[in-house]
């Protein structure tokens, strides 16, 4: 095979008309010349295109995009993507180490390079209820297999800073297989942070400003700029490729199938080309840089590389024309080429149906902390109010949702085995009527249901519990859920229909009254412990910042 155009040389930093010739999947030679050198009838076409090499999503967790990993591949590869660094903590969470072999093999079913981590923190805190536990013997038993490039974001910074014995022997393990360790440590600052730093994290997907970013480049960090569906910092943070080109990565951390469809990494090269960045640094943040950072086998557009590129018209349109990885057409125009293959599902689900009852909380008379949302950030506010509507049963007084004060009621429900749900209230969600549940929620995946009223809310919850995991969105006139069979954070359905189903089911859940641009990203996090400052788990309210739980009432 020989292709022909201007060719994207990232290691050279260079742009050249030339030939590549390709043969069993990798690039036998490339030859620079001064014009095409094909056919005189296709010699315009191969002036016009551009052959770059394909993309990495350097900071992903494919669990995030509902999808197996063999789908995923299916609308990733039309972007232009080869290969994911891929983080698959959620389905450790949820079923340990059989979670992540199940995700390396699936994703074997596929030509798209996948990369996984070994997850350093699983459970992210000691201070919710997971599936699984992955002591430092289980780390090392995964870093020791080739199938593992790298060890998992390391959530659990007090750990690192307070040399805690198991975090210490994980990042070991990582050192002792000279394998790169991915950081995770939001406004993380000053001594605190060059000891983070120092014990060999060199990855960071959480800052939120230049400053930020600036301090942990200085320590020798990479940052992953991160645009996914719950958190974009695009915007904040795509001038540092101008005067750190080399420390700069893409990523998308967690994006639905819906947002997959449109675009993946492609969509940041292009709007960072379009604010004026110097192309070639840009595509080096997506290429090159993640490739040499992870030690990844994907093509760089070298001799004797895979044959992993890209084609694309021009660099203010970037439509992607055509993908191959090792050789191979995986997408042209925009379409997959990848077959849809079946795979099998894997789960752990015990809990049972729950009643309205189990959401009731008796009015001690006091202020209480309410989890404050910010709409499109994983960081919440720390709100201390005093409820505003409560009604009288059996002499008792209990909290309900304040709806005229958009103070709702939020619960999360243990999955794993049957316990009491824990519960607490939100601001800034904004649901008028009903309720919406998820088994997604982030990292241990138990059962998080925000709503108006608790017969809502346990009607939604049970149609979680019913289907083993799922969104369900429940009111008067709505009662929808799609099931996600695997892990109960996954669906083995086919990438495109649920990507519709997700869009249907986020429409009705906007539909109750919610301002959010998405209501399940954003409570998919409201269990999220390592991002401030005020989550809820299974066992309670969690102050991020002092990494305790602490009482609803004050």
């Amino acid at each position: 095979m020989r292709i022909s155009g201007q060719i994207v040389d990232v290691v050279n930093s260079r742009i050249f008309n030339g030939t590549i010739e390709i043969e069993n999947g990798k690039i036998l030679n490339i030859t620079e010349e001064s014009q095409c050198q094909c056919q005189s009838q296709c010699q315009s076409q191969c002036q016009s295109q551009i052959i770059l090499p394909g993309f990495v999503d350097s900071h992903v967790h494919i669990e995030s995009s509902l999808l197996v990993p063999t789908e995923f591949a299916r609308l990733a590869v039309a972007h232009g993507s080869v290969a994911s660094v891929s983080d698959p903590h959620e389905i450790a969470n949820v079923l340990g180490i059989d979670g992540v072999r199940y995700m390396i093999e699936v994703g074997k079913k596929s030509p798209f390079k996948f990369y996984f981590g070994a997850p350093s923190c699983v459970p992210a805190t000691c201070f919710e209820t997971s599936g699984a536990t992955l002591n430092s013997n289980d780390i090392e038993e995964l870093m020791s297999s080739a199938d593992i490039k790298y060890l998992g974001e390391m959530m659990n910074y007090p750990g690192v800073i307070f040399n805690d014995d198991e975090v210490m022997k994980k990042i070991e393990s990582a050192h002792r297989h000279n394998k790169p360790i991915d950081g995770h440590a939001p406004l993380l600052s000053g001594d605190d942070l060059k000891k983070y730093c120092a014990s060999g994290i060199s990855t960071d997907h959480e800052c939120s400003s230049v400053k930020e970013a600036m301090e942990k480049i200085s320590l020798g960090m990479k940052i992953q700029v991160r645009e996914g569906s719950a958190a974009n910092n695009f915007d904040n943070l795509i001038s540092l490729i101008k005067d750190y080109p080399d420390s700069v990565m893409f990523c998308t951390d967690d994006a639905h199938p819906h947002e997959l469809i449109k675009s993946h990494i492609n969509g940041l090269i292009k709007r960072a080309i379009y604010l004026g960045y110097n192309p070639l640094d840009v595509i080096k943040a997506a290429t090159l840089n993640p490739v040499r950072h992870y030690n990844l086998e994907v093509g760089l557009l070298q001799r004797n590389d895979p044959a992993d590129f890209v084609v694309i018209d021009n660099f203010n349109d970037f439509n992607i024309l055509k993908t191959y990885i090792n050789g191979e057409l995986v997408a042209e125009n925009g379409k997959s080429l990848l077959p849809d293959v079946k795979v099998g599902t894997i789960n752990n689900f015990v809990a049972e149906k729950v009643t309205a009852d189990d959401f009731k909380v008796i009015d001690e008379g006091k202020d209480i902390n309410i989890i404050g949302v910010i709409n499109g950030e994983l960081l919440t506010e720390k709100i201390i109010a005093k409820t505003q509507s409560h009604k009288v049963q059996s002499s008792s007084f209990y909290l309900v949702s304040d709806i005229e004060n958009d103070i709702l009621k939020i619960a999360v429900i243990n999955r794993y085995e049957k316990k009491k749900p824990a519960v607490a209230f939100i601001k800034g969600f904004g649901l008028k009527r009903g309720a919406l549940a998820s088994s997604v929620a982030h990292d241990s995946h138990n059962i998080i249901v925000i709503g108006c009223d608790d017969e809502s809310m346990a009607k939604a919850a049970n149609m979680i519990i019913e289907n083993k995991g799922g969104f369900a969105v429940c009111s008067d006139e709505i009662k929808k859920c799609l099931p996600l069979p695997v892990a109960g954070i996954m669906t083995n359905d086919d990438a495109f229909k649920v990507a519709d189903d997700y869009l249907e089911i986020r429409d009705l859940a906007k539909s109750l009254g919610s301002p959010l641009s998405d209501p399940f990203m954003t409570m998919e996090f409201m269990a999220l412990l390592v991002i401030p400052k005020l989550k809820l788990s299974d066992k309670g309210l969690f102050d991020c910042e002092k990494f305790e739980l602490i009482p609803l009432f004050q």
